[in-house]
């Protein structure tokens, strides 16, 4: 049960209405965070426009963007984001199931490129307590990514681990659709959904 009670669609102000449908359109279904920090509408909107900026088309690739965030929140403990970005990955920008089912082999499988290996090498290391990213990740990363997908990298992990600690800590229940693809996909070695069931 979450530790916030989430507000009902009927609850929300036309303006809150906006920042659901904005999260309704980003992941397919009604996330329980929104509607728990809607009680909050400021932060419920700075998250937003954070979420936002993230996710905007700029130079690097949408399932990129959504496996560095399933990276990092497995790393960060967080199983609701990450049951979030890899049903959205798959189901939101056309990821291919397979590979998000095997993230964590990015290291040894031949479904990841060296660019994408060097991107979830960063999410692994920034994601757990303590930070271990090394000035090598960096150096990985100038050979495969401009500066500003650099950027755009940095912004993913940066705005997941708010939602990861807002969310683990807050226990927000998982959704149906989040809730099904990650057991049906990720393995059960990965992924339990643990305090969010």
């Amino acid at each position: 049960m979450s530790r916030i009670k989430p507000l009902s669609l009927d609850e929300l102000s036309p303006d809150l209405r906006k920042a659901m449908e904005f999260a309704e359109d980003l992941m397919g279904f009604t996330p329980n965070d929104v509607l728990a920090m809607a009680r909050w509408p400021a932060f419920l909107h700075a998250v937003k426009t954070l979420v936002d900026v993230v996710y905007s088309a700029e130079e690097l690739d949408d399932v990129l963007k959504r496996m560095i965030a399933t990276v990092v929140s497995g790393a960060a403990g967080c199983r609701y984001c990450q049951a979030h970005t890899a049903h959205g990955a798959v189901k939101m920008v056309g990821a291919d199931a397979e590979k998000i089912s095997t993230v964590w082999e990015y290291e040894t499988s031949d479904l990841f490129s060296d660019a994408e290996r060097a991107a979830l090498r960063l999410a692994l290391a920034a994601g757990g307590n303590p930070n271990a990213a090394t000035d090598e990740h960096f150096t990985e990363l100038e050979k495969h990514f401009s500066g500003q997908q650099i950027m755009e990298i940095m912004g993913v992990i940066s705005v997941f681990g708010l939602l990861n600690r807002w969310n683990d800590t807050v226990a927000t229940k998982l959704e149906d659709a989040p809730l099904n693809f990650a057991k049906a996909t990720l393995r059960k070695d990965d992924w339990e959904p643990g305090r969010h069931s």
